[in-house]
């Protein structure tokens, strides 16, 4: 388009009137700007070694998110308008806020990571050409913006983000209610504590906006009182349905975070550490360091019996020579998580109780690994029951005489898995029961821990072992995508003694780039 004598005035004229709307940023239809671009997250512009030319974020592009926002404009009803809420930023105390963390249904629709805004996708007819994207966002503030970084207003979200209209969040009563009094269902999600549509707290989580006139208006007080006599249907169900099935691109990303993740372990595996926080420390730094954005959640480091807490967070104990290892830990990159757990001796090889019970619970993540393909008609809910009965007989093959399965729900008390995506546990609306579909991410995560009791062999006491991986539904075959962190005996021995034999890249800059 560079050359064509058509300017992006004249050619963004003929599409509307040709009832389309284009599919990629308005941006990528004309020359580069001159002004540089000033937006609250990495671009291609401002960050060539994060994006490449067209991704909104990092290995998805402006056009699989424009696919998302149809494909769920699909499942809406005629003369509709869905609204969805970003997050807020959040304080610990006074003025030190966490680290922002985007609602994930609102990523997924949009790539916008800034806080305080508002995503309405309204459909006029039953024709996709006539569906109008809104964002309603915080305006530029020179002020604001001297403190706490470049937002990208509402110009911005229309030119880079590809919204159709946009106002600033100051105006959200007023704009909210004209799309929603012309249209005749409304879909939205209540937060969890709240079943009443009318009830004065609804929304009260989300962003306040203030007008002059009128005080304090949350979401809430605009939805309301333009509600009215609109049908009101749920939200959440129809965009899991879409996040269930991940795209080409969401695996690739995924892949590459569970091999930077996996990496950092065996370099684990091969230092010697005295407390758990130093190891954590270290897996952390080696997450972000090999690519990843930081940390999918807050890591599990576990000694000794403290791997009989399952989400033993504390990390503050000492490590023993004879003790086992309990690590769950894994990066995220682009916002997508990997989901790890290996277990190991911390003096760099296996007693014969640690490898048995070991062994065990390996050989059950081995048996339930090879179910997850779509051809088997599996549901997670069915590796689950499946893994109940393989951890039964491998205990008893290991010494837990005459153990039933009421006794393994004590031993192995939680679940096999879980889907994975944007979130660590994705899309919990989803059927554990539906079987399991191609693209489809799940965990299978079998683990074992056994209490001081009398009643359990003594040299198993006080040991708990996970052994997780993410994995990938084919059709007839299946992706493990974290299969980089080693687990077989034989190689933790290897990696733990000899250290790891491959040069691990450091300081990276460009994580997509391989």
């Amino acid at each position: 388009m560079k050359n064509s004598p058509i300017s992006c005035k004249q050619l963004l004229t003929m599409l509307k009137r040709q009832h389309c709307r284009p599919i990629l940023p308005i941006r990528h239809l004309s020359n580069r700007r001159r002004q540089p671009l000033e937006a609250g997250q990495a671009l291609h512009e401002t960050r060539p070694h994060l994006l490449k030319p067209g991704e909104l974020t990092p290995g998805i592009t402006a056009l699989e998110y424009h696919e998302r926002r149809m494909k769920l404009a699909k499942d809406l009803s005629p003369k509709s308008c869905a609204i969805i809420t970003s997050n807020q930023v959040k304080y610990a105390s006074g003025a030190v806020f966490y680290p922002f963390q985007q609602s994930t249904n609102f990523f997924y629709l949009t790539g916008w990571n800034e806080p305080d805004s508002v995503m309405v996708l309204e459909k006029p007819t039953n024709n996709l050409n006539d569906v109008v994207f809104h964002m309603i966002v915080p305006p530029k503030d020179s002020f604001i913006e001297q403190w706490e970084g470049f937002r990208t207003g509402v110009e911005g979200v229309k030119e880079i983000f590809n919204a159709d209209e946009a106002a600033e969040s100051t105006m959200l009563p007023t704009y909210l209610a004209k799309i929603i009094n012309r249209n005749d269902n409304l879909y939205f999600d209540l937060p969890k504590d709240k079943t009443n549509v009318n009830s004065s707290a609804l929304f009260s989580t989300f962003f306040t906006t203030q007008d002059n006139s009128q005080g304090p208006e949350t979401i809430h007080n605009v939805i309301r009182q333009a509600s009215g006599h609109k049908r009101i249907l749920g939200l959440h169900k129809l965009i899991a349905e879409l996040r269930k099935i991940k795209s080409p691109a969401e695996l690739r990303l995924m892949r590459r975070a569970g091999q930077i993740s996996g990496r950092a372990f065996n370099q684990a595996f091969a230092k010697k550490f005295r407390n758990e926080r130093t190891l954590q420390a270290f897996l952390e730094y080696k997450f972000i360091s090999g690519g990843c954005d930081k940390s999918a959640y807050l890591p599990v480091v576990a000694t000794g019996s403290n791997a009989l807490c399952i989400h033993y967070t504390r990390n503050d104990d000492v490590i023993y020579d004879d003790e086992m290892i309990l690590v769950d830990a894994a990066g995220s990159l682009g916002g997508y998580c990997s989901d790890i757990s290996r277990t190991w001796p911390a003096n760099g090889e296996f007693s014969q109780a640690q490898r048995d019970l070991y062994e065990a619970v390996l050989n059950v993540q081995r048996n339930c690994i090879e179910l997850c393909k779509a051809s088997n008609g599996y549901s997670i809910h069915d590796i689950h029951e499946q893994s109940i009965d393989y951890m039964k007989m491998e205990l008893r093959n290991v010494g837990f005489n005459g153990i039933q399965k009421w006794d393994v729900s004590k031993l192995y008390p939680h679940y096999i898995g879980h889907h994975l995506g944007l979130d660590v546990h994705d899309v919990p609306s989803v059927s554990r029961n539906a079987p399991l579909q191609e693209g489809e991410v799940i965990t299978i995560e079998p683990g074992v821990y056994v209490p001081d009791e009398p009643n359990y062999p003594p040299h198993f006491r006080n040991i708990g072992i996970r052994i997780e991986d993410d994995i990938a539904i084919g059709a007839d075959t299946y992706t493990n995508l974290t299969v980089e962190a080693v687990k077989e005996i034989a190689d933790l021995e290897n990696v733990m003694q000899n250290g790891v034999s491959t040069e691990i890249p450091a300081d990276v800059t460009n994580p997509l780039d391989y």
